[in-house]
């Protein structure tokens, strides 16, 4: 929990990095930054990546603000917009459908946002009443059908499937299936090419279910999460990403991220992200996100961002903020390339 790991990470990110695990696992270097969210504390949470298809180098970067706003960043890390007075814990995009699940009325919502590609704002197209708390959230589009779905969960470990269908500027939800896993979970990234569904439970480990609304509630344990499980995680269990052939998690109880093979999910190890010149790292991390579209001249080969638990410079604590990884740094020192899926 940061709680606990609060004066540990502190202490070290100050002294200049995180020690290194017993088994000294491989390092990728941040290369930039985000503007800091508005507000102070436990404040930014979920990163996700909107694409842009006529020139990547416009892409951007979502970003929650969950003490009061949904931010955009271009790939120099700097502020495009702020949508205020919101509450977003987690935020996904497929296309230029933008999804975040907001929790803060008690019931918890879907704020459905459209992005227009010529300006790169995000419009409001929908708010969505929930049956769960919602808390974490991600998107899938499938390649039976090709609709679009979202999954909206909660710390009680309830997960709900979405239905959208956008139609102009509007966007209509209808709500298909219905689980329940148990205990706390938020962090949850949907295969679009295999048709999984991954959940993070936290204290347990990393589940696949089908994405499918008809797929039911039959599930596999992928890894464990140390103490409660043997595996290779350790409690927390946060964010998870796909990209290229993998399958990304936070472990946050250790401050880095671990990495398996997407399509069979076989452990390939682990990496923390560190200091490079003037961007500080990743610890006690709660989103990511990544992809291995070729994002311009800076990230040739895509993408790795991380929430940064503990934003620094030099010895001075900063509201926190997102950091951006190429994506060649996290795969080289795993020894294999991707595979770029798209």
């Amino acid at each position: 929990m940061r709680i606990a790991l609060a004066s540990f990470v502190v202490l070290a990110v100050l002294s200049g990095s995180v020690p290194a695990t017993a088994n000294d696992e491989p390092t990728a270097g941040a290369t930039v930054e985000t503007t800091p969210v508005t507000h102070t504390g436990d404040a930014a949470d979920d990163p996700a990546f909107w694409f842009d298809r006529s020139d990547s180098s416009r892409s951007m970067i979502i970003g929650t603000d969950k003490a009061g706003a949904l931010e955009t960043y271009d790939l120099h890390g700097r502020l495009l917009q702020r949508i205020a007075d919101i509450f977003p814990n987690n935020v996904d995009v497929r296309d230029d459908v933008v999804v975040a699940a907001d929790d803060d009325t008690g019931h918890g919502v879907l704020r459905i946002y459209l992005v227009d590609p010529a300006t790169r704002r995000l419009k409001p197209a929908a708010v969505v009443p929930t049956a769960v708390t919602a808390h974490g959230l991600c998107l899938y589009r499938s390649p039976a059908s090709a609709k679009l779905y979202a999954f909206p969960n909660a710390v009680s470990g309830r997960v709900e499937q979405f239905e959208l269908t956008v139609s102009g500027s509007t966007v209509t939800a209808k709500s298909v299936r219905l689980f329940n896993l148990g205990r706390t979970v938020e962090g949850c990234v949907a295969d679009d090419a295999s048709g999984a569904l991954y959940v993070a439970e936290e204290r347990v480990g990393i589940w696949r279910y089908g994405a499918e609304p008809t797929a039911g509630g039959r599930r596999v344990l992928v890894d464990g999460a140390e103490p409660e499980k043997d595996g290779h995680l350790t409690a927390d269990v946060e964010g998870l990403a796909i990209a290229g052939d993998r399958l990304y998690a936070s472990s946050q109880g250790s401050s880095d991220f671990v990495v398996y093979g997407r399509m069979d999910n076989r452990y390939l190890g682990r990496f923390r992200v560190t200091n490079s010149g003037e961007v500080d790292g990743c610890q006690d991390t709660d989103g990511i996100d990544a992809t291995s579209r070729p994002l311009g001249p800076a990230f040739p080969a895509g993408m790795f961002v991380c929430q940064d638990g503990y934003n620094v410079n030099g010895k001075t604590v900063l509201r926190q903020n997102f950091k951006f990884v190429p994506l060649d740094r996290v795969v080289l020192p795993i020894g294999q390339q991707p595979i770029p899926y798209g």
